[in-house]
C-alpha cells in the first residue's frame, strides 16, 4: 500500500500507541487528544505530529480513526456518511458499552442467552431489591463512570450482605455521579473474550480470544483496575464467538459499524453468559494484538475502512501484553503523580522490542512519564506457547529501569488451568 494520511481523534490519548506504530510504517499521522488536562496533551509528544483542531484536518486526511470514547460514535457516524473512510462507531454502539440494560436487551433480541439482572437508578431500591431476594450479585455502574473500574464490585456472600454494604457506601459517596446501574446475577466460571474486527458489512477472521487480568496484585488479589495486562491468540470462529457476537452481525451490519468490538463472558459447563461490550480498541489490547499481526496496522485498518474482505495475518501461538505502572495507578491523586512520577526519565539497558507507549512523551530522545494516571508501557511478548510468550515479555522488562514501576508478575499463568476447563467444555474449537 501506498504511505496514507491518518487522522486519529481520541479523548485520553488511548491510541497514542496505535498512532505510533502506523506512523513507523511510513504513513503521515496527524493526532488529536481531546481531553484538557495538560498531562493527557502531552502523551505521544515527539513520536508524531499533533493537531489542535482535528476538524481541520478531515479534508487533509485519507483516512480517519477515532477511539470511541465519550460518545464518539455520532462524530464518526457523520462522516462516514459524508463519504470518509472512518473507523469509528455509531450512537447505537455507543449505547452497547454505555448502557449495560441496552446491551442486554439487544443480545437477547439476537437470541443469545444473558444472564438474570436488573437495573436501577435508586440505591434504596436495589438495597431493598436485595434484601428480599438474598443472593450474590455483582454491581456495575452505567454510563461514563463506568470507565471507573474500581466501582465495580463482585459480591462474594450467597445472602447478598457484602453488596448491602458497598451500596449503602456507593449512596453516601457516588450517588451524584452513579445516577443508574445493574445488579447481575453472579455467575461462577471462566472469565473469556471474543472479539473481532467488522468491517461494515461482516466481520473479518481471525477472531482474537483473550483473557483480561484486571486486579492490581498478582493472584486477583487488590481493587479492580483498568487492566494490567491481557494474554491473547488468534483463532478461527470458534463456539463462544459463533453464540454470541456472531449473532450480532445483521445489527452491525445495519449500522455500518467499522472497527474492533469484543463481548466480555462467564462460561462454565452449563452455558455462554456475555457480560458487557467493548465496541471499540481495547486497551491494551490493540497494542497486544499488533504483536500478533503480521499484517502492517495502517494497510489493515485502510482496508477495513473500505469494506474490504480483508484477510488478516497473524502469527500463531500466543501474545501476552503487561501494563507497567507508576503511582498513583490504580487510584486518582495528581499530587502524588507530580512528587513521584511525572516526568520520570525511562531508561532502556539495549533495545527492545514489545514496547507500546501509553503516558509517554519524549524529549530530545529521552522517553519521560506524562499523563495522570500513571499507566505507562504495555510490554509485550509472543511464543508458540504461552509461557514462552510469558518469559519474552518479562525478560523485556527486566531491561526497563523507571523509578517507583511496579507490575502484574503472572499474565498468563490462568491459561493451563482455564484451558483445560474450556476444552473440556467444547469452547475453544473451530466452528
Amino acid at each position: 500500500m501506498e504511505p496514507k494520511k491518518f487522522l486519529i481523534v481520541s479523548h485520553d490519548g488511548d491510541s497514542s500507541d496505535l498512532a505510533w506504530q502506523i506512523k513507523k510504517e511510513g504513513n503521515q499521522v496527524k493526532y488529536y487528544i481531546e481531553n484538557p488536562n495538560a498531562g493527557e496533551k502531552e502523551c505521544g509528544d515527539g513520536f508524531y505530529d499533533k493537531t489542535e483542531n482535528w476538524e481541520a484536518e478531515v479534508q487533509w486526511a485519507d483516512i480517519i480513526i477515532f477511539d470511541d470514547a465519550a460518545g464518539m460514535g455520532t462524530k464518526a457516524k457523520k462522516l462516514r456518511e459524508q463519504g470518509k473512510l472512518v473507523v469509528g462507531g455509531t450512537p447505537y454502539t455507543d449505547k452497547l458499552e454505555d448502557d449495560r440494560a441496552f446491551g442486554q436487551e439487544e443480545l437477547r433480541k439476537a437470541g443469545v442467552n444473558i444472564i438474570p439482572h436488573w437495573d436501577f437508578t435508586s440505591f434504596d431500591e436495589a438495597i431493598n431489591f436485595v434484601k428480599a431476594n438474598p443472593s450474590a450479585y455483582v454491581i456495575k455502574p452505567s454510563g461514563h463512570v463506568q470507565e471507573n473500574k474500581s466501582l465495580l464490585f463482585v459480591g462474594e456472600e450467597e445472602d447478598g450482605k457484602d453488596v448491602i454494604q458497598v451500596l449503602e457506601d456507593y449512596q453516601k459517596a457516588w450517588a451524584k455521579k452513579i445516577t443508574y446501574f445493574q445488579l447481575q446475577k453472579r455467575v461462577s466460571g471462566v472469565e473469556i473474550a471474543v472479539g473481532a474486527f467488522f468491517n461494515g458489512k461482516q466481520f473479518i477472521t481471525p477472531i482474537n480470544v483473550n483473557f483480561e487480568h484486571k486486579k492490581l496484585f498478582p493472584g486477583e488479589l487488590g481493587p479492580s483496575t483498568g487492566e494490567m495486562g491481557t494474554s491473547m491468540y488468534w483463532s478461527e470462529p470458534n463456539k463462544i464467538f459463533n453464540y454470541t457476537l456472531k449473532k450480532m452481525e445483521p445489527m452491525l451490519a445495519q449500522e455500518g459499524y467499522v472497527g474492533y468490538i469484543d463481548v466480555n463472558c462467564i462460561v462454565n459447563g452449563k452455558g455462554i453468559y456475555p457480560l458487557e461490550f467493548t465496541p471499540r480498541f481495547g486497551y491494551p489490547t490493540i497494542s497486544i494484538q499488533q504483536e500478533g499481526m503480521l499484517s502492517p496496522a495502517g494497510e489493515f485498518f485502510y482496508e477495513l475502512a473500505k469494506g474490504t474482505d480483508y484477510k488478516l495475518k497473524v502469527k500463531s501461538g500466543f501474545q501476552i501484553g503487561v501494563i507497567i505502572c507508576v503511582p498513583p495507578f490504580p487510584f486518582n491523586d495528581k499530587k502524588t503523580f507530580e512528587v513521584k512520577s511525572k516526568d520520570s526519565v525511562i531508561i532502556f539497558k539495549k533495545p527492545t522490542e514489545g514496547v507500546h507507549i501509553i503516558d509517554v512523551k519524549q524529549i530530545n530522545n529521552e522517553w519521560l512519564v506524562t499523563g495522570s494516571t500513571g499507566t505507562i508501557m504495555v510490554i509485550c511478548g509472543t511464543g508458540q506457547t504461552m509461557k514462552q510468550a510469558q518469559q519474552q515479555a518479562y525478560l523485556r522488562i527486566k531491561n526497563i529501569i523507571l523509578p517507583h514501576m511496579y507490575y502484574r508478575t503472572d499474565i498468563g499463568d490462568r491459561w493451563q488451568e482455564d484451558a483445560d476447563r474450556l476444552h473440556t467444555w467444547g469452547y475453544l474449537r473451530e466452528m
